[in-house]
């Protein structure tokens, strides 16, 4: 599904971000991504999204050249293909639960009646559906990122893209997020996770890549 090539990212002033970077990724696999900060973790998942572009090298995920593609195309290619699941959840506090997760259906214009059936099935699924009509702010901080992942999951992406999805939560509510992630691979969801967490990466990931000055580890 995803196949980068010879990737490096650098940024004027500063070494590179990815140094020769090759990965492939295959469909239903779970890939943990791990190493210190500053390593590439993140620069190599915002190429993944189509949200930064190489410096050199060649990305492509599930046929597209994402690193060809332009604002406007990278756009619709994340709508279609890619679910974004961050940190610090950035759920709209002015929005209830149900229209949080109801955005990216609003934003690829699909149908009302059948987006708000999906949301309801996607709450009920993550075992939120009672929090449907209330505001992020009153849920625990597990409670909002399984609305974070309803929300990545809206459109059905064929790839999940995880950026230390528990990074910011305590460890009962981490513990909840790390089955929901168990639960969505073994359903065959494809996910790229970026943790420092290694419980997380051994429960969830089906292969383990570590990252080191923007290159892959040997050994």
């Amino acid at each position: 599904m995803i196949d980068v090539v010879d990737v490096s990212r650098r940024y004027e002033g500063d070494r590179a971000a990815l140094d020769h970077l090759s990965l492939q990724v295959a469909e239903g696999e779970c890939l943990a991504l791990l190493g210190p900060s500053g390593s590439g973790k993140s620069t190599l998942l915002n190429l993944i999204a189509g949200l930064d572009r190489p410096t050199e090298g060649s990305v492509t995920v599930g046929g597209t050249r994402v690193d060809r593609l332009g604002e406007a195309a990278a756009a619709r290619y994340r709508r279609a293909t890619i679910g974004l699941v961050f940190q610090f959840f950035n759920l709209l506090d002015d929005l209830t639960v149900t229209d949080n997760v109801l955005l990216p259906a609003q934003i690829a214009g699909r149908p009302a009646a059948g987006s708000r059936r999906r949301a309801h099935e996607l709450l009920e699924t993550l075992g939120i559906d009672r929090h449907a009509g209330a505001y992020p702010g009153r849920l625990s901080g597990g409670e909002r990122q399984r609305v974070a992942v309803a929300r990545a999951l809206m459109n059905r992406p064929p790839l999940l893209l995880a950026d230390e999805p528990t990074g910011a939560l305590d460890t009962a509510s981490g513990a909840e997020v790390r089955k929901l992630l168990i639960d969505l691979h073994a359903d065959g969801q494809t996910i790229v996770l970026v943790t420092h967490d290694e419980v997380l990466a051994e429960a969830v990931a089906t292969r383990t890549v570590r990252l080191v000055d923007g290159q892959v580890a040997v050994g």
